[in-house]
């Protein structure tokens, strides 16, 4: 049990406050946001007070597992003396009907906790797994899998955790951490050289500057672009874009990729592929609670 408790409360991702999100979901869910008196009337109307609870968390599909430390929280969060057994690892590839967890406790707090600790490791187990596939498509290309930007209000820290438990790196974190210079930002500047000048005149050490077109390459490199981003080129073009760059940056592919096109991208060359529909697309892992009365 120590072990276990140990093992949850280590849980810790910079910019994310484990505590705060679970009583923040437990509170929308028991409508305690709304000033409806933060119950769940049918756990109090139908179970009673001291009736216990085992139950087991498990996964009807194969998947690659991610959230079982939040769901952790979860439970403890209404019942601080919960008995839970973690059988997997976080990023664990398991078969179908495989056991994540076990739990033993107040039957009341395990029920209301149930669906915010299952929507969580469902979503993120979901992003992981579609991860997880994606990774393996290009396994042994070079070539480095990334995430976006692309992800649900409130959650990208939590979405970006699940990709790297797929097998991902993650892109940037947010606005803060790089420069990405887009099109946009070129047009108001006035030209590639301005842009990637001005941001390096800012002291922003990473610039990254997107491109849709070969005659923008050197432009971008001569002006100190130090990550270029070769955005929906076919395959064909992006092996003689990376040619031409010839490892003076690194270089990413982005735009459109799908699983089914993905290997023939990596084959071209490039370091890295950002895809948006790891976090934009992913569907929900399909993971159960099974609850028996003690």
């Amino acid at each position: 049990m120590t072990d276990m408790r140990a093992r949850e409360e280590s849980f810790a991702l910079p910019g994310f406050n484990l505590a705060a999100f679970v009583a923040a979901t437990l509170a929308e869910d028991l409508g305690g946001a709304l000033g409806a008196g933060g119950r769940d009337v049918t756990s109090e109307s139908v179970i009673p007070v001291d009736a216990m609870f085992t139950g087991v968390m498990d996964s009807r599909d194969a998947v690659t597992v991610a959230g079982l430390p939040i769901a952790e929280a979860f439970f403890r969060a209404l019942d601080p003396d919960v008995e839970i057994e973690r059988l997997v690892e976080e990023g664990a590839r398991v078969p179908a009907r495989t056991d994540l967890m076990r739990l033993r406790g107040r039957a009341r707090a395990m029920l209301t906790a149930e669906r915010s600790a299952l929507n969580t490791v469902q979503h993120l187990t979901g992003i992981a797994t579609l991860t997880r596939a994606y990774v393996d498509r290009i396994a042994g290309t070079g070539a480095t899998l990334l995430d976006t930007r692309k992800t649900i209000p409130g959650l990208r820290v939590l979405e970006k955790y699940a990709t790297r438990m797929g097998g991902a790196k993650n892109h940037r974190m947010g606005l803060w951490d790089a420069a990405m210079i887009k099109d946009n930002h070129i047009a108001v500047a006035g030209s590639i050289g301005q842009a990637v000048g001005a941001a390096r005149a800012a002291q922003i050490g990473t610039i990254i500057v997107e491109v849709d077109r070969i005659d923008q390459i050197e432009p971008a490199i001569a002006a100190g672009a130090t990550h270029l981003l070769l955005d929906n080129m076919p395959p064909e073009i992006l092996r003689g874009a990376v040619t031409l760059v010839g490892k003076r940056v690194p270089t990413e592919a982005s735009g459109g990729v799908r699983l089914e096109t993905i290997r023939a991208i990596a084959e071209t060359g490039v370091d890295y592929i950002s895809v948006g529909r790891l976090t934009q697309s992913a569907p929900a892992a399909d993971i159960g609670l099974d609850f028996a009365q003690i």
